[in-house]
């Protein structure tokens, strides 16, 4: 897409001051954390003396109940919401010492929701994750950052559809390679495979563990324990607005945390194959029911 078509889509993210861009980092380096956070609602702390630090080369899976602070606390490392104490730092520097603009060159924010109202098609919708880079060296990279991201989502075969009339699983994997066209160094990503098939979820999870191994840090809010196990690096488990623990899967997802945590009694077993934790809820058989699994093709 050319600079012309993006200024047309997005008048308002062009034509800004020269700004610095980014270096990529080391691998292992800290490139977002969060130190000391408090945010504040409805008379309660949402979150309370938070702290986590998102590497480059990793991804940090968030989770915990409804309610624990995961959403908030991506907010919160997004620089989309300013913590009522504590700091957040981004790139080695205050997030409020960024401009928006600048912020926008830095990190990409993928948000449980992405209502649009105009019949913008999938492929336009994909290039406003260019609109940061106009007027920059970068802008020649749109028409490849674009492709690359709708092949890595598997959306090029409605590219020219109205994003309104998708579904609400094509809406997540469009809005996701808006995402990776942006092509930042940190992604935070809110719930991105709530609305998928298992097909799809794997497809997601498996673009985030690319971008981390060419560098990038990824920061992803699950519900599925499944999911971050299999694919994260660090599992951060917040409970209650707090960090409960933080660390790789197989340290943190233990029976008795999650329990606790999530008011469920659970089983962590070892995956026959891969040995990654595999966690169910704990049932009893009902009354009269065999051990059997039940027959699809009748006695």
């Amino acid at each position: 897409m050319t600079a012309v078509r993006l200024r047309g889509l997005l008048p308002a993210l062009v034509n800004r001051r020269p700004r610095t861009l980014p270096s990529p980092a080391e691998p292992g380096e800290t490139v977002a954390e969060a130190v000391g956070v408090r945010v504040d609602r409805g008379g309660r702390a949402v979150l309370d003396s938070v702290g986590v630090e998102v590497r480059a080369g990793e991804v940090l899976a968030l989770v915990g109940p409804n309610g624990a602070g995961k959403s908030t606390l991506l907010a919160v490392l997004a620089a989309d919401l300013a913590p009522a104490a504590g700091q957040v730092r981004i790139g080695g520097r205050p997030a409020t010492g960024w401009t928006p603009g600048e912020l926008a060159l830095r990190r990409a924010v993928l948000p449980q929701d992405a209502p649009l109202s105009f019949p913008f098609s999938v492929a336009d919708v994909v290039r406003m994750g260019r609109a940061p880079w106009a007027g920059t060296e970068r802008e020649d990279e749109d028409e490849a950052a674009v492709t690359g991201a709708m092949a890595a989502t598997e959306v090029e075969s409605f590219a020219d559809r109205p994003f309104s009339a998708l579904s609400g699983g094509e809406r997540a994997r469009v809005a996701l390679a808006r995402v990776l066209a942006q092509r930042t160094g940190v992604l935070l990503l809110d719930e991105p495979t709530a609305a998928l098939d298992l097909r799809h979820q794997e497809l997601v999870m498996r673009v985030c563990r690319e971008r981390a191994a060419a560098g990038d840090a990824v920061v992803v809010v699950l519900h599925d324990l499944g999911l971050a196990a299999a694919h994260a690096d660090r599992v951060g488990v917040l409970h209650d607005g707090r960090v409960a623990v933080a660390g790789p899967p197989s340290e943190v997802l233990g029976e008795e945390l999650l329990s606790r945590v999530y008011r469920q009694p659970v089983e962590v077993l070892p995956h026959p194959r891969t040995g990654v934790p595999l966690v169910v809820p704990k049932r009893s058989h009902r009354t009269g029911e065999s051990d059997d699994p039940p027959s699809l093709t009748g006695p």
